[in-house]
């Protein structure tokens, strides 16, 4: 099976990328790239000099010299071509075993008459309903509309333990390519043929739909006018040159171009969004552009749910608080029946609890009850007896207030207990049946460990967090403190998350935020960043512009840091980029002058061997960095969570002052290998 999680540099990996790099000189491909494009004209023109020195006009140069030139300037541009290879390699190969778990496999597909007929998956269209039994695959993405079985999602996720899906609620959603594990299930296709998950992230890894980001468009844009403005500031050179008597050759010139000009960050900037799309995938995360991961580098405030987020989300019945008027056993056996139709682990705890504590019941009693389902609105969930009965468990204030229109009393003692239990971290949930409150159910709940440093770091990256529950203000304080989160909205409904979301957006913030549900799909696509749960519905995955394999809402922070770590390779790169022009600046330009103006001596603080060797050091260096910062682009600039002003100064002084010092030590030593070669 497929896990997407285990991609390596193979060898498969690196002859291929020795042989795309060398399809990537088509200059309809090269001229993506303007930096490289240069360099690549500036080799085609060593090349007609290699076998004609003096096409250009009298030259003071050999055959040997413009070889040289063109040799390295062809290296240049083949690393180049090979760190975009590379990094495009491990997607394809993550590409090529997807495909293999995309099979084209059988699908029961249900007919109108309630028979079945067998077909193609590759035959099914939005809308199409099938059958899935035990040790199946799931023909295409969908939603189930019938039956409850346990799926096997180990050829997306990588986990072997299956997952429950369910007709219904949040978690109905299933995806083409896994396996149903046991009993059966009804899917209503999502999607039509070529759009599934599956073909998505196929696309994706593989890089066939990679667009450049806004950033690296600007960039691009950047590297295009300095790599102008240097070739404006050759082409002067030559008038100057004359003047002060001196011939520069055509090869001399375009070593030098090719010298100042950015050449290392231009052939890595591939390197490192390619990359960094890959690195979002180690984490079992689809990131739906690459724009999505370089948002996240750059969120500002992260809105988090609590339950399965913050915390383990497993509320469990730890206690019954009757209020006063009530006994032990009516606050238990209530509770019990407020229970017995509620199939979520909390009610299953209540039950569990009551069953604890002595109370028993029949199933048949309640047959004909009418279900209360809890929603957002209400905030309450119960049954309905057929004598007329209405038994209510809730959020307290809720509760109180459907006490109160029936005309009951609230019992004094109901706050009192409410807020103790809510300042002890639990969640309180009131019980009434009609107009008669009878006590208090005491959840527990537990913040996941680690959480609060996760937290402290996002701080540190001036990044702030909001937790959103559905809980009092108590309980939601109680949380927020133990978590470490910035702030809180309690009692929060879907339509606060949204207004959460614009009002941290109007004062220009850039905001994440997770989630899972149907309710959820608003707010996620109105986050800059929304990572929805691959175990959540279809609709929360198409609002998002990043799902999460795994289904773990933490996830969140790790792609926060992964798009940092984007920005910050990126930024890290760019200035030893350009801080290596000062190097070679001092290398090259005493070397073509130093004849005609023997101040230049002042400069030649290398005091290099001769100004050929000079030119190729320098030129060899240009194209050996390349690929010693491979690694680099790939793994990204180690990130650690500090403010922007401090990481700034980090990199300025590792990448801006190592730029400068690495080519000085660089050529110097490439020019002591040629002196003692003989080589010029």
């Amino acid at each position: 099976m497929a896990n997407v999680r285990k991609r390596t540099i193979t060898r498969e990996i690196m002859n291929q990328a020795i042989i795309d790099a060398f399809k990537k000189l088509n200059p309809s491909v090269m001229i993506k790239n303007p930096v490289m494009f240069v360099v690549e004209v500036g080799t085609v023109i060593t090349l007609l000099l290699s076998f004609a020195p003096d096409l250009f006009g009298a030259t003071n140069v050999g055959r040997g010299y413009n070889i040289a030139v063109f040799f390295i300037l062809l290296v240049t541009v083949l690393f180049a071509n090979f760190a975009e290879a590379l990094a495009e390699g491990r997607g394809k190969a993550q590409a090529d075993t997807l495909r293999k778990t995309k099979s084209d496999t059988k699908a029961r597909l249900v007919q109108k008459d309630g028979t079945y007929k067998e077909v193609s998956s590759t035959q099914l269209k939005k809308g199409d309903i099938v059958r899935v039994e035990i040790g199946e695959i799931i023909p295409s993405d969908g939603e189930i509309i019938e039956g409850l079985a346990s799926i096997d999602e180990s050829a997306i996720t990588g986990e072997s333990a299956p997952v429950i899906k369910e007709a219904g609620g949040d978690f109905s959603s299933v995806t083409g390519g896994t396996r149903v594990a046991s009993d059966y299930i009804v899917v209503k296709v999502m999607t039509d043929p070529g759009e599934s998950f599956l073909d998505r992230m196929i696309s994706l890894v593989e890089g066939a739909k990679r667009q450049k980001t806004p950033n690296e468009i600007a960039l691009t844009t950047l590297l295009a006018v300095l790599t102008l403005i240097f070739l404006i500031v050759i082409m002067t050179m030559v008038p100057m040159a004359q003047y002060l008597s001196v011939q520069l050759d055509i090869a001399t010139l375009i070593a030098l171009l090719v010298c100042l000009i950015p050449t290392t960050i231009g052939g890595l900037l591939s390197a490192i969004g390619i990359a960094g799309m890959d690195r979002v995938t180690q984490f079992n995360v689809l990131a739906m552009s690459g724009k999505a991961v370089e948002a996240a580098g750059d969120i500002d405030t992260m809105i988090l749910d609590k339950t399965g987020t913050i915390t383990f989300g497993n509320r469990m019945a730890s206690e019954f608080f009757p209020v006063a008027g009530a006994t032990a056993k009516e606050i238990n056996f209530t509770s019990l029946q407020a229970s017995v139709k509620d199939e979520t682990p909390e009610g299953r705890s209540v039950v569990e609890l009551a069953g604890k504590l002595g109370e028993s019941w029949k199933s048949s009693e309640y047959d004909d009850a009418e279900v209360v389902e809890f929603t957002a609105e209400t905030r309450m969930s119960g049954l309905n007896l057929k004598n007329g009965t209405q038994i209510r468990k809730g959020a307290v204030d809720a509760i109180k207030k459907h006490v109160t229109d029936k005309g009951g009393n609230i019992p004094q003692d109901l706050d009192e207990i409410s807020n103790r239990i809510a300042k002890a971290g639990g969640t309180p949930l009131a019980v009434a049946v009609n107009d008669r409150i009878f006590g208090v159910i005491y959840l527990k709940d537990t913040v996941k460990p680690g959480l609060k440093e996760r937290f402290a770091e996002l701080r540190a990256m001036g990044i702030k967090t909001i937790m959103c529950t559905g809980d009092n203000p108590l309980t939601a304080a109680t949380i927020a403190k133990e978590a470490g989160v910035d702030e809180f909205i309690a009692e929060a409904k879907p339509e606060d998350k949204i207004a959460a979301i614009k009002k941290e957006q109007q004062e220009g913030k850039l905001v994440a935020m997770t989630g899972d549900g149907t309710n959820d799909a608003p707010a996620l696509a109105q986050a800059d960043v929304g990572l929805a749960m691959n175990s959540g519905t279809m609709a929360a995955k198409e609002a998002a512009n990043m799902i999460d394999l795994d289904s773990d809402p933490t996830k969140l922070l790790s792609v926060i840091s992964i798009g940092k770590q984007l920005l910050i390779t990126r930024g890290a790169l760019t200035t030893f980029s350009i801080a290596n022009d000062i190097a070679k600046y001092f290398a090259i330009i005493p070397a073509m002058f130093i004849v005609a103006m023997p101040q230049l001596q002042a400069l030649n603080i290398m005091h290099l061997a001769s100004p050929t060797s000079a030119i190729l050091s320098a030129l060899i260096f240009n194209a050996i960095i390349i690929p010693l910062l491979v690694p680099i682009a790939m793994k990204g600039v180690k990130y650690r969570a500090m403010s922007a002003d401090k990481l700034l100064s980090r990199n300025v002084l590792i990448y801006g002052i190592g730029g400068v010092i690495v080519p000085f030590i660089g050529i110097k030593v490439i020019d002591l290998v040629i002196q003692g070669l003989h080589i010029v």
